[in-house]
């Protein structure tokens, strides 16, 4: 199983070192048998054991994997008109598949790790490989940029690296050397002899994984990248890229709850209260799309951290899920709404016509609408089960009024991106000059991709799979 889940990506690497006449098409059709194992993988019963204890495919890990594969073929379907919207030439083409490769090899260890270290060598390689992937832009900006990227990368997996060997130093006298594996440390966390010891190496870890994300107090650099980079690249960051990190987090928060519940909220809700407050000022000021949707996925990121120590699994779970479909479909409509990297907002919806610039009109417009989570998009529903597990976890404690005023200021911060959402839509609409915008049938395709998804998120079988996970946790 292990090498069917690997030879799409080691077939994509083969493939773009030819220079063949069709290899966008041919290395396009590679990302989609993608899926194939791991819808295979999805229907066997878990969890499954596909090297030893070292990978193992859970519900949760499946969860993240289905949706990074989804978000990864429409990504590579956009990258089939790229030239139609920015300069690019065949060798570049090929080098960001080739790094796309290596960093689907690294993503699927990372997600399905059920040991600390390898985990670590999974979110390594997808970070080195990325770097890369922004160089494919040969500006000034984009080289400057990816060595910002390395040193701000190697800082969070530093810090991810040195919490786990404090992690694993705190359980190692009860465990040996099995206190490396996530299953062991959940099922053992109450026996741990040190657990301020854990709790200092899941800080630092936690941290390691925030800073990596956009999360305070470095919270510019990764809208820096975003918008130096070709924007399916902004798109892999924010729709899979994001997904090896926030899946290690679910697997360290959860053995810390079993160590001090109270210690983990009272940490995340802090850090994650604070990175939103400075997140809504800094998209109230945002003068382009990249930037805007960047400081989003950031505000985004927080609330699911907050509503998973909340207890709120299923309302992180759909929001991630929401989060994951509708963030890189807007990085991707930016390359028609910048018109060739002119990024201007007023007047960016206008100037389509036929069946796909119509559809394409529709579609940003659902997104945009449904990243502000206005019903029915899955946003909707996880932040209202997110925040009533807010209020289920003061209850339960002395702090109850305290916790209505954090949730009320919260909201205040989310009425404040709710309301620049709304005022950039509108200027798109209404406002500026009419141009002539083409889209291309593949980039259409995409977006039914995503538009369908988000969809399925909503069915009653999606809502009853992702309460059985949660029920698992």
């Amino acid at each position: 199983m292990l090498i069917l889940l690997l030879l799409p990506a080691f077939l994509m690497l083969v493939a773009s070192q030819f220079n063949v006449r069709r290899f966008k098409r041919i290395l396009a059709f590679i990302s989609f048998t993608m899926l194939v194992p791991i819808v295979e993988l999805f229907m066997l019963p878990k969890p499954y054991h596909i090297w030893g204890d070292y990978l193992v495919a859970d519900d949760l890990g499946m969860y993240v994997l289905l949706v990074s594969s989804i978000v990864g073929i429409g990504v590579t379907l956009s990258m089939l008109t790229l030239n139609m919207h920015v300069t690019i030439s065949g060798k570049d083409y090929r080098r960001f598949y080739r790094f796309f490769a290596l960093f689907w090899i690294g993503l699927t260890i990372s997600i399905l790790a059920n040991n600390m270290g390898i985990y670590w060598i999974g979110l390594e390689t997808a970070t080195l490989s990325t770097v890369y992937m922004i160089k494919t832009n040969h500006t000034k900006a984009a080289h400057k940029e990816a060595w910002n990227y390395m040193i701000v990368g190697a800082i969070g997996v530093s810090l991810v690296l040195f919490g786990i060997i404090m992690m694993y130093a705190s359980a190692k006298p009860i465990l040996g050397e099995d206190a490396m594996d996530f299953s062991r440390l959940l099922s053992h966390a109450h026996e741990i002899p040190s657990p301020f010891l854990f709790e200092i190496g899941f800080a630092i870890t936690s941290i390691g994984m925030f800073v990596k994300m956009g999360f305070f107090p470095l919270t510019l650099w990764l809208a820096n990248i975003e918008r130096a980079a070709y924007y399916p690249v902004a798109a892999l960051f924010s729709g899979i890229l994001e997904s090896a990190v926030i899946v290690g987090f679910f697997r360290f928060s959860d053995i810390a709850r079993v160590i001090s519940s109270e210690h983990l909220f009272v940490f995340i809700f802090s850090y994650s209260l604070l990175t939103i407050f400075i997140i809504a000022f800094l998209i109230y000021r945002a003068k382009d799309f990249i930037r805007l949707f960047s400081l989003s996925g950031i505000e985004h990121m927080a609330l699911i951290v907050l509503f998973w120590v909340s207890g709120g699994t299923f309302a992180a779970l759909l929001h991630f899920g929401a989060h994951a479909f509708l963030k890189p479909a807007l990085f991707l409509s930016t390359g028609v709404l910048e018109s060739r990297g002119k990024y201007k907002i007023a007047g960016a919806l206008k100037g389509y016509s036929g069946v796909r610039g119509k559809t394409f009109y529709f579609l940003t417009t659902l997104f945009l609408l449904g990243i502000i989570s206005l019903p029915p998009s899955p946003m909707f529903f996880s932040e209202i089960y997110g925040f009533g597990a807010m209020i289920e976890v003061a209850k339960k404690s002395h702090y109850l009024l305290p916790m209505i005023l954090a949730i009320l200021v919260l909201l205040l911060l989310l009425s404040i991106i709710f309301y620049k959402f709304v005022l950039i839509y509108q200027s798109m609409k209404y406002e500026g000059s009419e141009s002539k915008k083409v889209v291309y049938t593949t980039e259409v395709l995409a977006f039914l991709i995503f538009a369908f998804s988000l969809g399925f998120l909503l069915t009653p079988w999606a809502f009853d799979y992702l309460k059985g996970i949660a029920a698992c946790g």
